[in-house]
């Protein structure tokens, strides 16, 4: 007889659902598996058969054959176990073939039949509700994670004997069940409050203004300016996510394996900080099935990358296309993989190689040639792709001990919101196709960021002095912009434009 149940495989984080057909016919035993599966998949005969022996389904003097299709589609993974076992049990005659018909199964199996969680099951249910399947049956510990997924009947099992015994009427699932939201702490974290940064006035404005429109930040000081404290205190600027953004950023960390059944539903914007030895592969994302990088899990966050001049080079020049795209896309022999990478990108660099050029302390003894050598381990197309350089000199110790604090992270995220909300309007007009002035195309940015006579001339003169590129000038529009609407005026006016001159300073000569 032929049994057909339903799994899914990811591409990426792109969820493809796979008809898992069977066959069970007299002869000599044999379990064959085809469908260009790897082998993690082809290695499921071992566990479908001791799991099912388990339950008292004996194959016997079967042949079973397992076609996964398409057959054109790489399937990865080990949860296709429970999918084969259940349309196995169906073509034996074990369990009722209509009830197997339509339902999705995701688990992995052990030898003595339990079903063992996996990562990715959100982006999978999700895809699969996306074709039209309505119900599926996945391991009791992903339950959490797939009680995000709405509109769809979702039951979670411990053993194969469970599934088996609903399948046969005898006994009901438990439906997939889980908090909703994360409901360990509120999306902003007011631990870590922008008010404990001491001085630093231009970073702070520097930080606003990029939390505002969207904007790459690279902030260059010597060690102790306060850098990697600003940067953190980054996320807690940005709005709230939205649902939407929610289940993207939760579907990211599913995948990775980084997702947490006590959260549910992440409401915090990610902040991702690697270590400056990290490869391009663990940057970008890639490897075998792929895998999701840094960029990836930064998504609708923040990737901070500290002591920039330290990374390699590779790695480096790597992140020009997702900064430019908003995606990754990584190409491999059998098949392409596409990954989202809209995020912030702050940086954080020392001014020198010994990092006290400019402290006042005369400390520094490199020369020009050593400070250009420096800074040429920076391509110039990635510092085009930064919109805001921002300097931060030392703090001074009347700043340290002064008992009055500067403005709270609540304040400042007030005004960030307020600017947010003037470019999400521009949006729903339809004036632009963007919702922050970082990500504004070309023709939206003459139409929105137009510049009076007196604003036309400063920023001509700015880039035949500094020798600022296309690009650059694009980027300067767009700060503009975002200080405007910060200003909240609809016009942009000189002032705006030399701000937003002001804070390209790696363009300016050593």
């Amino acid at each position: 007889m032929l049994a057909i149940a339903l799994g899914a495989t990811l591409i990426g984080l792109q969820a493809q659902t796979v008809r898992v057909e069977v066959r069970a016919t007299r002869g000599p035993p044999c379990f064959e598996l085809v469908g260009l599966a790897e082998a993690a998949v082809r290695e499921s005969r071992v566990r479908v058969r001791s799991a099912l022996a388990v339950v008292g389904v004996d194959i016997g003097e079967c042949q079973i054959v397992v076609n996964l299709a398409p057959g054109d589609v790489r399937k990865t993974g080990s949860g296709f176990d429970l999918a084969i076992a259940a349309a196995v049990a169906g073509a034996l005659g074990a369990a009722p073939r209509d009830a197997i018909a339509g339902v999705l199964f995701v688990g992995e199996l052990s030898l003595e039949g339990t079903v063992q969680p996996l990562r990715g099951v959100l982006p999978q249910l999700l895809g699969a509700r996306a074709r039209g399947v309505r119900r599926a049956i996945v391991a009791r510990a992903n339950a959490a994670e797939a009680a995000l997924v709405q509109g769809m009947d979702v039951r979670t099992a411990s053993s194969l004997g469970d599934v088996l015994e609903s399948l046969r009427g005898r006994s009901e699932l438990p439906a997939a069940e889980g908090d909703r939201a994360d409901t360990s702490a509120s999306p902003f974290d007011e631990i870590e409050d922008l008010a404990d940064v001491r001085g630093q006035i231009a970073a702070r404005r520097a930080l606003e203004i990029a939390a505002a429109g969207g904007h790459n930040l690279a902030m260059i000081g010597p060690p102790g300016a306060g850098k990697t404290m600003l940067a953190k205190r980054l996320p807690a600027l940005l709005p709230p996510l939205s649902t939407d953004e929610a289940l993207e950023v939760t579907a990211i960390h599913s995948v990775a394996g980084l997702f947490r059944a006590s959260h549910g539903l992440s409401r915090k914007r990610p902040f991702r900080a690697p270590h400056h030895t990290v490869s391009e592969v663990g940057l970008v994302g890639g490897g075998e099935g792929p895998r999701p990088g840094e960029v990836t899990l930064a998504h609708n966050g923040v990737l901070f990358l500290d002591e920039l001049a330290e990374f390699r080079r590779g790695a480096l020049e790597a992140l020009r296309q997702p900064l430019e795209d908003g995606v990754v896309t990584i190409s491999r022999a059998h098949g392409k993989a596409t990954f989202p990478a809209r995020l912030l990108l702050v940086c954080a660099l020392n001014p020198c190689t010994c990092g006290y050029l400019g402290d006042g302390t005369g400390r520094c003894a490199c020369s020009a040639e050593r400070i250009r050598a420096y800074r040429a381990k920076l391509s110039g197309p990635l510092l085009d792709r930064i919109d805001v350089h921002v300097v931060l000199p030392p703090v001074e110790v009347a700043a340290l001990q002064a008992a009055a604090r500067g403005e709270t992270t609540a304040s400042v995220r007030a005004r960030v919101e307020g600017a947010r909300a003037v470019q999400s309007e521009r949006a729903c007009r339809g004036d632009v196709a963007a919702t922050t002035n970082a990500t504004l195309a070309p023709g939206d940015v003459e139409r929105v960021a137009s510049l009076c006579h007196a604003g036309t001339r400063m920023l001509a003169s700015a880039m035949q002095r500094l020798a600022l590129s296309a690009r650059a000038y694009g980027k300067v529009l767009r700060l503009a912009r975002t200080i405007a609407d910060l200003d909240g005026s609809d016009a942009v006016r000189p002032p705006h434009v030399a701000e937003a001159i002001g804070l390209r300073v790696m363009d300016r000569p050593v």
